[in-house]
């Protein structure tokens, strides 16, 4: 198969998951912020979305101190907030959030609760003293590649929202070739139960034997779109892998299973691309350390 990985703009060595260097837990050590709408707080923090969260708000099955939040309410550093009776830990927006590159390997699901009990990938993602890690879009258990996690689920919600289009682009292997006729239904859109779908793009990648691989990209991220879209074509997909979301591409030297996370400058630059307003700007600035 021809390389599949793509660059990024972020420097960085992958590491293992869960494993971090001990200068990172320094530099993202949580502190006490100024109060904040609950709902964009507990969203910020990667509980939900705001709209979520003002839904569990108004449905009274978000408190405060013990008491019944309300809708509109603020929350301030020390205040105990739980959601649906479990304590949750809340991130303040004067900290950048944090935005991990995953190489998700096949056999393990985008999901916290499974009925199953399958391996997960948030058990491979660097630990966190706040909030928790929110996943950009989902691959399937069979799924492999590229899978974006951060702690902000504004930045995620906004990562996946379609009026931004964000490119998914695929290596897809098969088994034979695919005639003209049926790549061209492919771009043009064929309909699947829950609507219409086409891809983007539709390239060739080369394949040895019976084997061939190609590259696809499209814009929008349903529930196993490309394997139903090929199989909508009488083609069954023995492998598939994401190689790039957006402006991300699989890091030539992340391995499956390892994490890459941005550097602070590189999530700037990615909340100014999104619209989002940098969380520390309005900080004063750190006072040198006495000698």
């Amino acid at each position: 198969m021809p390389d599949p990985s793509g660059t990024l703009g972020g420097p960085g060595e992958p590491a293992r998951g869960g494993q971090r260097d001990s200068s990172r837990r320094t530099r993202h050590q949580e502190v006490a912020g100024k109060p904040e709408r609950l709902h964009k707080l507990l969203a910020q923090s990667g509980i939900g979305s705001r709209r979520e969260m003002e839904e569990l708000i108004a449905a009274g099955r978000i408190s405060i101190n013990g008491e019944t939040a309300s809708v509109g309410q603020t929350a301030s550093a020390g205040d105990r907030v739980k959601v649906n009776g479990k304590l949750v830990q809340l991130r303040f927006s004067d900290r950048l959030p944090r935005v991990i590159l995953y190489h998700k390997p096949e056999g393990e699901i985008v999901s916290r609760n499974d009925p199953e009990h399958r391996p997960n990938v948030f058990t491979s993602m660097p630990r966190i003293s706040a909030g928790r890690w929110v996943a950009v879009g989902r691959l399937d258990f069979n799924t492999s590649g590229l899978l974006l996690l951060t702690t902000s689920g504004d930045l995620a919600n906004r990562l996946m929202h379609p009026r931004y289009q964000l490119v998914r682009e695929y290596a897809v292997r098969i088994l034979g070739e695919l005639t003209e006729e049926v790549r061209r239904r492919l771009l043009d859109g064929i309909d699947l139960d829950d609507g219409p779908a086409q891809f983007a793009s539709f390239q060739e990648a080369g394949g040895e034997g019976a084997n061939r691989w190609y590259r696809v990209s499209l814009h929008e991220g349903r529930n196993r779109e490309v394997r139903r879209m090929f199989e909508a074509v009488g083609v069954v997909v023995s492998r598939l892998m994401r190689v790039r979301y957006g402006p991300f591409a699989l890091p030539p030297g992340l391995k499956r299973g390892q994490v890459l996370e941005l550097s602070e400058a590189d999530v700037k630059k990615l909340l100014a691309d999104f619209g989002m307003a940098n969380p520390e700007a309005g900080r004063a600035p750190r006072r040198p350390r006495e000698r």
